[in-house]
């Protein structure tokens, strides 16, 4: 068994005396682990950081071995994200995210989405916004997506400002206002969609509350499984961030 693939890698741990199991998301065959040689090696290890973009010949004798895996270098990611805290905790909490896929189930879309925010993830006015869209799309990816383009009471597509924590659905403000209390906020740059203006720290923390509460109700919860700790670090950045920017 023999492929070529291009990927991002999100995690490696050591194998042995010099070799390192690698994880990548792969483009057409999701996330994918497999075997480095000499990947411990001075030479290697440059290339084996998480955040890379790789090309990738995974070589096995039977489909459901581990494998092996020849690397190539695409991009080097690695030293420009080490030197931001919230590009290491973003990259940290999207591998976790990654991690609840089935291994070689493909998630082109998620592909794609990874490859766009390692280029973005050093940029602390970016990165969380974008983040939270990820999430949103792990959810529809996992069968749990959020309908955000209108509201369940009335159907219309204005005045988006709530989610019904019961049907994952939006809710516009006048049918709203009786259930505040049982609602999730909705914030304004996930109601606009893409091409929106730029979300405030508040309204990312608010991001964070929504699409965790879905993603602990559909997935953590039902696994036995926690939040990624380094989640809960980059949303108190964000949370700092606002903070500092009412003073």
């Amino acid at each position: 068994m023999e492929w070529t693939d291009e990927g991002t890698i999100i995690g490696l741990r050591a194998h042995g005396e010099s070799a390192v199991i690698l994880e990548v998301m792969t483009r057409d065959h999701g996330r994918h682990l497999g075997l480095v040689r000499g990947g411990r090696s001075h030479k290697a290890q440059p290339t084996l950081q998480p955040g890379n973009a790789v090309s990738l010949t995974w070589r096995a004798r039977l489909d459901e071995h581990l494998g092996e895996y020849k690397v190539e270098l695409v991009t080097s990611h690695a030293a420009r994200l080490i030197a931001a805290p919230v590009a290491l905790y973003g990259l940290g909490t999207l591998a976790g995210l990654l991690r609840l896929l089935p291994e070689r189930d493909p998630h082109p879309g998620l592909y794609e989405g990874l490859a766009l925010l390692v280029g973005h993830l050093d940029e602390p006015a970016l990165a969380p916004a974008l983040i939270v869209r990820f999430e949103l799309a792990m959810l529809s990816d996992l069968g749990f997506g959020l309908d955000l383009t209108r509201c369940a009471a009335t159907g219309s597509t204005d005045q988006l400002t709530h989610v019904s924590p019961k049907s994952g659905k939006a809710v516009s403000r006048p049918a709203a206002a009786p259930y505040l209390d049982r609602l999730l906020a909705l914030p304004a740059f996930l109601a606009e969609g893409q091409g929106g203006r730029s979300p405030s720290a508040a309204e990312i923390l608010a991001g964070f509350a929504l699409t965790g509460f879905f993603l602990r109700r559909h997935i953590w919860e039902p696994r036995g499984l926690r939040e990624p700790p380094e989640r809960e670090r980059l949303i108190e950045l964000a949370g700092r961030n606002s903070e500092s920017s009412t003073v």
